[in-house]
Parts: C-alpha cells; sequence; structure tokens
C-alpha cells in the first residue's frame, strides 16, 4: 500500500468505527468455509474501495484473520494482500482501470508459479451498504444509496445513511495451487479469475438484495394480463352474470386481500427491533446448515422454505434467520387468521401474503391465489410455507397438508423456468410461549382468535427463555423428485392452464412426506428436549439427579455412535452442563434428602415437557423399540429382533416421519446394536444378546420412550380382535374413550396420547399395510402383531387394557 493510501486508510479508521456496524455472514466464516488461518491469504473485492477496505480489516481484527491493508510475504517478497475486479470510480466520467487488477493476478500467478512458493487462499468478500433491491419499474436510480458503482463521494453519503447495514459476506477460499495447475499462461488464468470473480460478485448481489420489486400497479396489472388468470375470470363472469368491470373489480379487492406488500425499509428496521427481541428472549439462537442455502440462492435456485410450525414466533424467527444469513426474506403464506391490525400491514410490508384456510366453494379466489403464487415464483421470489397448515399443539410434526404443495408443483408445470428447491427447515425453542394455551386446546378449549389484546399480553410476558434453533435440512429438488416419481412429467408442461395429471396426487404426497423426513433428519436435540425425555421415562417422574445426568451421558454417546441423521444437530456438552442448563430455565423441580438432590415433574409440568420431549422422539424410537425388545419380550437373537422391527417399523415410519430405507435402517440397528454393546449395556456372545446387568436399569429407562405409542397400537389392535367388522368410526371412538381410561388409571400424561386425530392416521396406516381390508374388518396378520406388541409392553398396562374390554 502507497504511503498515499495508508494515510488515507488511517484517515477513515475513525469515521467507519463510530459510524459503520458490520454484520458477517457467515457469523463465524473461518469455521463454516474453512479458511484456514495459518495460510497465506489474498482477499478479493469487488470494486476498490478504501471505505470497504477499512469496514473488511475491522472485521478481520475480530476474526483473527490477516488485515487487508498488510502487505503479504511471500519469501524475499511483499505483494499486496487484497485485489479488486474493478477500479476505483470517479465522481464524474468511468473507470478505466479495467487491466490494472489482470496484471496484479498475472504477477502474482508469476510469482507463485516458483517451486519454493506455499499455496495462496484466495478468498471473495462482498461488502453491502444496505439491502435495497430497487424497483423493476424505477426510471431514475438512487442517488444516494445505489451501491452499483459508486463513487467516494456516494459512498461517504452511503456509509452516512447506511453505516449500520453494512454487511460482509465471506465465501469459500480458492486454492491458488489449484488454479495455477493448467497449462494456461498466467494472463489467461487472470482473465478467467476475473471474469469468475465478476460472476460471483453480481450472484451474491442477487442472493443478498434480491430481484427487483413489483409496484402495485404493476403486479394487478401482470395478474389481470395472465392469460391463466383470464379464463377463469370468464368463467366466473358467465357463471355469475357478471360484467368484465365486475369481475375485475371483485379480483383487485382479492389481490388486495392476498398480496404482500414487501418493503425494504421495513426490513431494516425489523432487524433492529428483532435483534432487541430475541436478545430479550433468547439467550441465542443456533443455526445449523445455513451455507447449503446461501449456496442454493447463489446458484440461481427458487427456493421454498418449507419449516415445521411450533410458534407464532416461527414467522419473524426464520426470516430474521434468514436475513442475518446474507439471503433475501422469503415471502410467507400467512392464515388470514394473522390480517388483523396492526399485525396485518406490518407483516405484508415484511414478505407476508394472506391465504383462506379453504379454497373450497370460491374458484376465483382459488386462481387469483395461484396465478400470485406463480408471479412469486416467474418473479425470483422465494416463498415459505408451512406444509403442517397450523401448529403443533403437541411437539410432533403434523400430518402435512398438501395444498400449497400442490400449487409448487402445478407451478413448475407451468414452464418456471428456474429450478425449484424445497429446504425443510427444523425449527426449535427451549420454550415455546403457547403451549399452555396448546394443552388448554387439546383438552377442548376453543382457539382463541389473534388479536392487538393477545399481542400485548404476550409482549408482557417477555423474558429469557432459553435458546431458539434454526437447522436447514437436506434440500429436495424438485425436478430431480419428479424425474424419479414421474420421467414423463415435462409431457404436463402448459403455461397457459393449470394442470392436474393423473399423477399429481400421489406424487404430491410423497414429496410432502419427503419434506416432513427431512424436517425431522435435521432435529435439534437440546437441554430441555432430552431431560424431558428422561425425567418422563421414570416412574412418578422423579429421579435422582445424579442418574438422571448419567442418563444424559448415555444419550449423547448414544446419538454420536449410532448417528440417526447427519443433519441432526448434537449439543457438544455433557450430561451434566445439559442439566443445569435445564434447571436454569425452570423446566423441573428441584428438592434434596438425605442421599443426595433429586429432579420431578409435577403434574402440571409433566403435560408441558412432553411437548418437548416430542421434538425428539423419533431420534429414539427406534432404540427405544430395541431396548423394549430385550427388557420386556425376552429377545435373544438377531432374528428375532428383525421379526420385531419388521412388523412395527412401517407404523412407526409412517406417524414419526422416520425415511430409513431398508438398508439404511438395517444399517442403523447395527449401529444402535454396537452402540448398547459399547455401552455395556448389552453383550453380544456369537450373535446371542444378553442384558448386562449392572446397567439394566439405564437400559429400562431407554426401553421406556416407545411404551405410550406400543400401548396407543395396543388399545386400537386388541378392540379390533375383540370387534373383528367394527367400522373404522366407531374404532377410533372406542380406542379414544379406552386411552382416556388408560391415561387416568396410569398417570400418562401426553395429550396427543388419545387424541383423536393420531389414533385416526394408526388406524388408517393399518389399512394402507394391509392389517384392515375393504370393508373394514381385520385381517388374520392383526393377531400376529397383537402378540407383538403385547410382548413389549408393561404387565400392568396390558392387564388394564384386557380388563377393560372385558
Amino acid at each position: 500500500m502507497t504511503n498515499s493510501l495508508s494515510r488515507w486508510v488511517n484517515i477513515l479508521r475513525w469515521p467507519v468505527r463510530f459510524l459503520v456496524r458490520s454484520k458477517l455472514v457467515p457469523k463465524d466464516p473461518c469455521a463454516e468455509l474453512n479458511i484456514d488461518r495459518h495460510k497465506p491469504i489474498v482477499y478479493v473485492l469487488k470494486t476498490e474501495s478504501l471505505t470497504d477496505l477499512v469496514a473488511l480489516e475491522r472485521i478481520c481484527k475480530s476474526l483473527k484473520l490477516p488485515l487487508p491493508t498488510q502487505p503479504l510475504q511471500l519469501g524475499e517478497r511483499k505483494i499486496p494482500r487484497y485485489f479488486c475486479v474493478q477500479g476505483r470510480v470517479p465522481v464524474f466520467g468511468k473507470n478505466n482501470d479495467a487491466n490494472k487488477f489482470i496484471n496484479r493476478f498475472s504477477e502474482l500467478i508469476n510469482f507463485l508459479r516458483q517451486p519454493e512458493q506455499q499455496d495462496v487462499q484466495i478468498v471473495p468478500v462482498a461488502l453491502f451498504w444496505g439491502r435495497k433491491p430497487g424497483r423493476e419499474d424505477d426510471t431514475v436510480k438512487a442517488a444516494v444509496i445505489a451501491d452499483e458503482q459508486a463513487s467516494w463521494l456516494r459512498k461517504i453519503m452511503m456509509v452516512l445513511f447506511l453505516g449500520r447495514d453494512n454487511f460482509v459476506r465471506f465465501s469459500q477460499p480458492i486454492s491458488m495451487v489449484e488454479l495455477i495447475a493448467s497449462r494456461s499462461s498466467d494472463e489467461r488464468i487472470a482473465h478467467k479469475l476475473s471474469r469468475l470473480a465478476r460472476f460471483h460478485f453480481h450472484r451474491q448481489a442477487q442472493t443478498m438484495l434480491g430481484p427487483k420489486l413489483l409496484y402495485r400497479n404493476s403486479l394487478d396489472q401482470r395478474l389481470m394480463k395472465s392469460p391463466a388468470l383470464q379464463v377463469a375470470m370468464q368463467e366466473y363472469a358467465q357463471q355469475k352474470n357478471l360484467s368484465d368491470d365486475q369481475v375485475k373489480a371483485e379480483v383487485s379487492k382479492l389481490v388486495d386481500e392476498i398480496a404482500a406488500n414487501y418493503s425494504e425499509r421495513l426490513l431494516r428496521i425489523g432487524d433492529r427491533v428483532l435483534t432487541w427481541l430475541w436478545n430479550k428472549l433468547y439467550k441465542g439462537i443456533n443455526i445449523s446448515n445455513a451455507e447449503r442455502v446461501r449456496q442454493l440462492a447463489q446458484d440461481g435456485e427458487e427456493i421454498i422454505f418449507v419449516p415445521c410450525h411450533r410458534s407464532h414466533m416461527d414467522y419473524l424467527l426464520l426470516s430474521y434467520v434468514i436475513y442475518r444469513q446474507g439471503m433475501v426474506p422469503p415471502h410467507i403464506a400467512a392464515g388470514i387468521n394473522l390480517s388483523f391490525w396492526p399485525a396485518g400491514p406490518i407483516f405484508r410490508r415484511g414478505g407476508a401474503f394472506f391465504m383462506r384456510r379453504t379454497f373450497k366453494g370460491n374458484k376465483l379466489y382459488a386462481a387469483v391465489f395461484r396465478e400470485y403464487l406463480h408471479q412469486l415464483f416467474n418473479n425470483g421470489y422465494s416463498v415459505k410455507y408451512f406444509t403442517e397448515g397450523g401448529r403443533s399443539r403437541t411437539g410432533r410434526l403434523l400430518s402435512p397438508k398438501t395444498g400449497m404443495i400442490a400449487m409448487t408443483v402445478q407451478g413448475a408445470l407451468r414452464g418456471i423456468e428456474r429450478p425449484i428447491t424445497l429446504v425443510p427447515v427444523y425449527l426449535g425453542y427451549d420454550h415455546v410461549m403457547e403451549v399452555g394455551t396448546y394443552h388448554s386446546e387439546l383438552k377442548g378449549k376453543s382457539k382463541e382468535k389473534e388479536s392487538v389484546g393477545q399481542v400485548v399480553k404476550t409482549l408482557r410476558k417477555l423474558k429469557n427463555f432459553g435458546r431458539g434453533y434454526v437447522n436447514f435440512g437436506q434440500p429436495i429438488s424438485l425436478n430431480k423428485h419428479l424425474d424419479n416419481e414421474v420421467p414423463q412429467w415435462h409431457e404436463s408442461i402448459n403455461p397457459m392452464e393449470q394442470q392436474k395429471p393423473s399423477w399429481l396426487t400421489p406424487t404430491v404426497n410423497s414429496l410432502a412426506n419427503k419434506v416432513m423426513v427431512n424436517i425431522n433428519n435435521a432435529a435439534a436435540v437440546t437441554a430441555i428436549t432430552l431431560s424431558a425425555l428422561v425425567v418422563l421415562g421414570v416412574e412418578r417422574r422423579v429421579i435422582a439427579k445424579s442418574t438422571l445426568e448419567a442418563q444424559l451421558d448415555l444419550y449423547l454417546k448414544l446419538l454420536r455412535q449410532a448417528r440417526y441423521s447427519a443433519d441432526i444437530t448434537i449439543p457438544e456438552l455433557s450430561g451434566k452442563e445439559l442439566l443445569a442448563h435445564a434447571i436454569e430455565l425452570k423446566k423441573f423441580t428441584v428438592s434434596e434428602d438425605d442421599l443426595g438432590q433429586v429432579i420431578s415433574l409435577d403434574i402440571s409440568s409433566a403435560v408441558t415437557m412432553t411437548y418437548y420431549r416430542n421434538n425428539i422422539l423419533h431420534l429414539f424410537a427406534l432404540p427405544s423399540l430395541i431396548a423394549a425388545s430385550f427388557v420386556y419380550h425376552g429377545v435373544k437373537t438377531r432374528e428375532q429382533l428383525d421379526n420385531v422391527i419388521e412388523q412395527l417399523y412401517p407404523l412407526l415410519k409412517n406417524e414419526l416421519f422416520i425415511g430409513l430405507s431398508q438398508q439404511e435402517l438395517a444399517t442403523y440397528v447395527d449401529d444402535i446394536l454396537l452402540s448398547l454393546t459399547a455401552l455395556e449395556l448389552i453383550s453380544d456372545s456369537d450373535g446371542q444378546y444378553t442384558i448386562m446387568t449392572a446397567h439394566k436399569p439405564q437400559l429400562m429407562i431407554l426401553a421406556q420412550h416407545i411404551q405410550e405409542t406400543l400401548e396407543r397400537y395396543a388399545i386400537v389392535l386388541k378392540i379390533m380382535q375383540k370387534k373383528p367388522h367394527i367400522e373404522r368410526s366407531a374404532l377410533n371412538n372406542d380406542s379414544h374413550a379406552l386411552a382416556k381410561r388408560l391415561s387416568n388409571i396410569h398417570g400418562i400424561n401426553a395429550p396427543e396420547f388419545f387424541d383423536k386425530q393420531v389414533l385416526s392416521s394408526f388406524i388408517s396406516e393399518l389399512k394402507e399395510q394391509g392389517y384392515i381390508d375393504h370393508d373394514d374388518s381385520h385381517l388374520p396378520k392383526v393377531d400376529q402383531l397383537v402378540e407383538t406388541v403385547s410382548g413389549l409392553l408393561l404387565p400392568n398396562v396390558l392387564a388394564t387394557i384386557k380388563v377393560s374390554l372385558n
């Protein structure tokens, strides 16, 4: 750096220090992007700008990375530590330094070709001042906040107005050794690197800023001109005997009811407000696998976020995380119940568009909504919707509502050019604010309507609720899914009309199930969920603190050794540390006797904690089933164990959205058995399994986690056995009544234990698996399943079921 530049850098450090608050993307680039602090680093910036350089310097200092303002020492030579693909922009005229940095790249490449020189990491870094995408039909570019090719004078204005909205986006490092391995000339490689860098920065700008926005009148015009909607409008006019103007007026009202009114300014304000809110509510937000989504956005994919739905906080949390991860917050499909004032207008400006609970009976509304969604897809806006339809009241994933997924597939059949990718997202909380009302609703209390009063009531309860968890699951390419399921799907593409091919429903159902499986595959194991699992699995919900800590340690080892999925997150803590965190959140009662401390849950707290246990129940379904097979069923060999799993896995797979193929299932069972052996819960002698007496209590606790599920199965199956020709509706009612009795007698606190929807889903799956025939009569293989399930239950519970049916 020349003396002149160094002097200007020194001058700019003070104003940048006070005016600029940079936000890092990703938050820990060294860990997430594998940037090696010990290898030489050269930064690549888009435009030569001293302000950008000083802002980057402050970030690098906080990350303990080499400063871009300090030269890189390679052997006896010093070279600049940063390169720019575009020269500094003058206040007037054009930049004439097009070849300046090509020459510098060439010099670096030539120098690194010397055998004794070590590798250098090229790290692209993009800096954004604000996140304004502009509007598609703007005729005059904003003079202050447009970041494209900003001169030093405009940069000063940007720092003044947008200094607190500066985003610094690091990218994956590039090895110079790999670049220069080709036989091309130095200048040719430099040109190639420059082109790649320009394209890279262009894609990053698209990812960060998103497509240009449409004014509402422009959106209305596009919708009205849509051939598909015009057909629906003509049919509606004929059906209702209305004029074209009357239909257009009705369509305009529907658009007003549905459409978002996206505002970048509100997002900037919301960023500050939500940062305050999360700091008030939570001790932090754990985020996993965000880089895979950033890469999808940078690759130009049309991204559909499909999260699970735990709380109203989901709307805010996921959009906030996406914004902070350097992507454009998606447009959000929200229930019409959330459009009340003042929340509705605010949500609309945050990207929410509203939908009615049902489209039945209003073809025009359905056509307008589908066309609006298609316009979002077609114009490159990412979208978020909840496949469960509503919030889970039990903590388990609900059966998916397939309407939005069907419209997404139909959108692909309209011929959208960009590939569509669904990104499942697991959302979790150490504390869900609505969990108390959920249990009231499950007991029959009417759902309280959303209102201003509810918001005020919620705000008065703000306190520290532990941590939030956002895990991005394995993305699902819609195009590849259709290629696998329906190779001929391209034949159904029609940009003019909505398509409903015969394969649509089964394909949508399989896609929806895959989404739910991938959400569960990205579950977050937490102090609360794991502690709740253990305490609810012991008699009377009371356990010695030392025993609980040991069981937590056992489960952490089991989760790591028998990995359910590569995407689940497991805390890097001990059982003692996890329990301390759970106790700090006041979820458990801690008492003391002569022998030490005891952890317990009263009846009310136990009901609440079932919600958190259910978040991760699917992770322990098979380990618990295997433990129960050893403890209660007397399984001794792998063949006997495989027989139990073969009968019950298809039912558990459907209920808990477990997505293991037969080969994956066999491998997973192998891993569980190896882990149980390594943890000395069982011994394996030439394929003969024996319970280790010293650790049998721990194995018995593990066996308890599947008991409530098996008890529910036994209730339904025993009724079917006693009444072979019972109708499905009567079977559901009788099962519900018996489940409530069992819950009262044996103190089963889980509200979903006797939930009619859960029972109905199980009965439907029995029919799907061939246990019930077309006239609702049960088939002979039910008896074998009853025998297997009965052998896995506690004797006293089984006795209660038998007595109640006599």
